[in-house]
């Protein structure tokens, strides 16, 4: 798809800014402009890496670890983008003993450890696909809301949360998701790590009707809103003013499940009160300080986040490896232990008691 958008240069209005607050509209962004990470990192030119889309390579050019696959940015021209290097666990990405099995070598492990592999398979070959079937298009084109993980391109997590009308999570086709980001923080965090690290996971979950939910994992890339309407010209354009994307993120199904429903609780819906703050600055209406964190701010020592430098390992890869697997098999030997010690599993009932 033609036209992205660099989110460290853009700096045309916002369509999603409070029409109460008064801005001085900027330039707007020239058409065609890339969204490019730094080029420190980057794999552009470098002799025996596979830029290739993943489905386009062989077999064995699948495992490449640190490869941020899939996010497909390109320029105005149609060059691709090439992303940075993403540090991520290995176990993800390693092919499983059994390559028709879903998920990692890490589950893979722990399943045969807790003896849950046969249930594991009856789980895989039942409910995963690699697509949206039907039901499951049906489902997603009618949520509000859903819940977002990503990761940068050290493995460092973040999860968030997405709302909108009916129908504002777009399902293009069976492989297919897209979503618009409206006027936020500016903050940018789930974005900024889509940059780096494509990978997303997504969970909608319907505690209103059927209580039930849907994971999506696969891999996304962003869109300027011009060039998402240019593609796909039926789009339809929301009339809120906070609702207004200038971005979406377009996400290639890789893994497609259903989240049982039995620890789903049943909610009900309650009309706002004075209606839904699409877009606003107002304090009050964001939520206030409700955490008590902007007083503290005055007399809190500086933020101290992790350490993290270009191609050092993450932390679980390099010392701690030990400690942690020790803390698993501790854990897993207790697991068991008291597997044994309780009575025979029930049968296998279905996916929803």
């Amino acid at each position: 798809m033609e036209g992205h958008v660099n989110l460290d240069e853009h700096t045309g209005p916002d369509r999603n800014e409070d029409p109460e607050r008064k801005q001085t509209p900027g330039p707007a962004p020239a058409q065609g402009a890339g969204l490019e990470p730094s080029p420190e990192g980057s794999d552009a030119g470098r002799p025996g890496v596979d830029t290739r889309p993943l489905q386009a390579r062989p077999d064995g050019a699948k495992g490449v670890a640190s490869r941020t696959e899939g996010a497909d940015l390109a320029h105005g021209d149609g060059a691709p983008i090439q992303h940075q290097r993403a540090l991520v666990p290995r176990g993800r990405h390693a092919r499983p003993s059994r390559p028709d099995r879903p998920g990692g070598d890490g589950e893979h492990r722990l399943q045969e450890r807790m003896g849950t592999t046969d249930r594991a398979d009856k789980f895989y070959d039942e409910q995963v696909l690699d697509r949206l079937n039907l039901r499951m298009r049906e489902f997603a084109a009618r949520q509000e809301m859903f819940f977002l993980a990503t990761s940068d391109r050290h493995g460092e997590c973040d999860n968030t949360f997405r709302a909108g009308p009916p129908g504002f999570i777009q399902v293009l086709d069976d492989r297919t998701l897209a979503y618009p980001e409206y006027r936020g923080n500016g903050v940018l965090a789930s974005l900024g790590n889509i940059q780096e690290n494509p990978h997303v996971g997504i969970l909608m979950i319907d505690f209103l009707q059927d209580r039930i939910g849907l994971h999506v994992n696969g891999r996304a890339r962003i869109v300027p809103d011009d060039a998402m309407r240019r593609a796909r010209p039926d789009l339809p354009v929301d009339p809120v003013p906070g609702r207004r994307a200038q971005l979406w993120v377009e996400v290639t199904v890789e893994e497609a499940y259903i989240h049982c429903a039995k620890h789903i609780p049943h909610l009900q819906k309650v009309p706002a009160r004075g209606g839904r703050a699409w877009g606003t600055d107002d304090h009050k209406r964001k939520g206030g300080d409700f955490f008590g964190a902007a007083a503290e701010a005055a007399n809190r020592a500086p933020y101290q986040g992790p350490r993290r430098e270009d191609g050092v390992p993450p932390s679980w890869e390099r010392e701690g490896t030990e400690v942690w697997q020790r803390e698993a098999e501790r854990v897993l030997a207790t697991a068991a232990r008291q597997q044994g010690a309780s009575a025979e599993e029930e049968p296998f009932r279905g996916w929803f008691c």
